[in-house]
């Protein structure tokens, strides 16, 4: 059965710092690509950074310079590490194994209709 489980959120104020966690189970972590999305109540949920298989890595815009995604295969742990946050990354964040359907190594994505597997994710408040 596949898990997978987010840890770390919190509340910071405005220029701090967090790193979240994803452990999964049920699947190799090395297999697929991974990613971390983030949700507002009323909005889509948004592709934050993924980590295709090998290890290059993807994000969105606003976050590029302040988040880093990495991956530790053999603990089979998902990171985000998140510094200089703004009010505007409060969200949940989640956690997802990309689809196995993309065999490329290098092929990973920031759309959520590529993503197989989800947490239930960890809420990150900011706070100016």
């Amino acid at each position: 059965q596949v898990q997978v489980t987010e840890s770390g959120g919190g509340s910071v104020q405005a220029g701090g710092s967090l790193t979240l966690s994803c452990a999964v189970s049920g699947f190799t972590l090395s297999n697929n690509f991974m990613g971390w999305f983030r949700q507002i109540p009323g909005k889509e949920r948004e592709g934050v950074a993924s980590i295709a298989r090998d290890g290059r890595t993807f994000y969105e815009e606003s976050v590029k310079a302040r988040f880093t995604i990495s991956r530790d295969n053999a603990k089979d742990l998902l990171y985000l590490n998140m510094t200089n946050l703004k009010p505007e990354d409060t969200a949940t964040y989640i956690c997802a194994e990309g689809s196995s359907y993309f065999i490329n190594r290098s092929y990973s994505s920031l759309r959520a209709t590529e993503f197989e597997f989800w947490g239930q994710g960890t809420q990150v408040t900011v706070s100016s």
